[in-house]
Parts: C-alpha cells; sequence; structure tokens
C-alpha cells in the first residue's frame, strides 16, 4: 500500500532528536513521498537540507505562511522570488489567509498570497493553501486569480461540505488529516460524502496527530490510521482510499 503525505513539517525542531527514526517509520509505513511545506525565510535552510538528506523521499515547497506574515513581509517575499529563481520546487506553500487569532495583518497577508499566486501562474507550481477562519476571503482571492491554470490542495481542511463543494468547484482538491479521526470533530460525516478523486492525504506533522495519538506529537508513519478513518466513513477498502489518494498527489504534484 503506497501513501503519499501531502503536508508535513518534517524539519521542524521537535523533529531533531529522531529524524532518522521518524524517517525509517514512514517507510515502513509505505510512505512513499513526505511533501514539505515551507514557513518563512528561517526554515528555508533546514528544510532543503532535509530534503538534500532524503531526495527520493522528500520534496521542498517554497512560500510564506499567513501567520509569519508582519511589517517585514516585503523582505521576507523578496528571499523567496530569489529561491524561485535558484531552483525547482514542487509546489508553492504554505500560503493563504489565517484570522484566526489577529487580523491585524490581514492586507498584507492578502497582498502577499496574491504575490504568490501569481509567481504559482509564472512557474507553473501547484499551491497548497493555508485558511483559518478565513475561508470566504480565501475564497474571493482565488476566483479572482482562477484562470484554469491554478490547481493544488486545501490543506487541513476541517470544513462544512458546503465549503468542500466550493473548494472542488475552484478546481482544487483537500487535504485530509487527522481531524478526521477525532470523534466529535464532525469531519467524517462531511468525508463520507466527498468523491476520493478530490482527496489527497496529510499528516501536518507534528501537529493533529490521529487517533490513538491524538495529543502527541504527529508523524507521516501516521498516515494509514487517516487512510482508515476515511475508507470507514465512506464503507471502502482502505487499499482503495491509497490508491486512489496517491494517484491524486502524484497528478497535482508531478511527481514520478
Amino acid at each position: 500500500m503506497e501513501l503519499i503525505d501531502t503536508h508535513a513539517h518534517l524539519y521542524d525542531e521537535d523533529f531533531l532528536q529522531d529524524q532518522s527514526q521518524v524517517i525509517a517509520r514512514s517507510l515502513q509505513a509505505g510512505v512513499s513521498k513526505i511533501l514539505l511545506p515551507n514557513i518563512d525565510v528561517n526554515t528555508i535552510a533546514p528544510m532543503l537540507a532535509l530534503e538534500a538528506q532524503y531526495p527520493n523521499l522528500c520534496a521542498a515547497m517554497i512560500g510564506l505562511h499567513p501567520c509569519y506574515i508582519q511589517e517585514d513581509v516585503e523582505l521576507q517575499l523578496y528571499h523567496i522570488e530569489s529561491w524561485l529563481a535558484k531552483r525547482s520546487f514542487i509546489a508553492m506553500g504554505e500560503i493563504g489567509m489565517d484570522l484566526y487569532r489577529d487580523k491585524t495583518y490581514q492586507s498584507l497577508q492578502q497582498e502577499a498570497f496574491e504575490t504568490q499566486l501569481n509567481w504559482a501562474k509564472k512557474y507553473k507550481l501547484p499551491i497548497v493553501i493555508h485558511t483559518r477562519q478565513a475561508f470566504n476571503e480565501t475564497k474571493r482571492i482565488l476566483e479572482k486569480y482562477q484562470d484554469g491554470t491554478l490547481k493544488g490542495v486545501f490543506h487541513c481542511f476541517s470544513g462544512s461540505l458546503a465549503e468542500a463543494a466550493a473548494i472542488i468547484a475552484l478546481g482544487f482538491h483537500i487535504g485530509i488529516g487527522g481531524i478526521t479521526t477525532f470523534k466529535n470533530a464532525g469531519l467524517a460525516q462531511v468525508v463520507s460524502k466527498l468523491e476520493l478523486k478530490y482527496l489527497v492525504l496529510e499528516t501536518d506533522s507534528p501537529y493533529l496527530a490521529p487517533t490513538p495519538y491524538r495529543g502527541k506529537r504527529n508523524e507521516p508513519s501516521y498516515l494509514p490510521y487517516i487512510a482508515a478513518a476515511i475508507a470507514q466513513s465512506q464503507q471502502v477498502d482502505v487499499e482503495m482510499v491509497a490508491a486512489i489518494t496517491t494517484a491524486n498527489a502524484k497528478e497535482i504534484f508531478g511527481i514520478k
């Protein structure tokens, strides 16, 4: 059973002590690819170092996370763009809008999101979208820029069936993670009504570990628990979930 983790911060300091063991467990669990989303200019070096160490397994994205946008956004974006000119990346991500804790930099978040959408078009990259308490704002921006060339994933989805339908209508896929295993989250009910061709798997490691590891550090080797939860919701074999979501991820991100 082949699985692809489309979103894991495996370069995070939470993994510094046992990164090689985490990688070994991931391979043992059937994970064939781990996509690494960037956060800001400070995470580029450790992310690229991990990719260089495991080039057949790890693939780096490039982007500026909305939660890390402040007054220095222009400098951050300057560095991001310089990396786009230097080498190839598997995606532009993670990018988007986050109004969960603070709306102070909402306008800067929007400007940065739009700038990075233009770069995705220029460099023909899929995008990985972070949106929290900002779905309508994110949707409006994407409607403005979607000309049929943008594709990618709304990562860490935990929304409603109507929001899922809107994402699909925009031409994007939906990243399903550990939340679908949480009993009272309601995501399993939404997932039960979605076609597998629109879904990809992710862990968002080290965050949001699935049951039975909820509350602990997440890692890509837990991906089978997420696949099993989707299979249970849809009343299909877990092998079918793995095969379809893996094929989806390969198509979106151009994975050979």
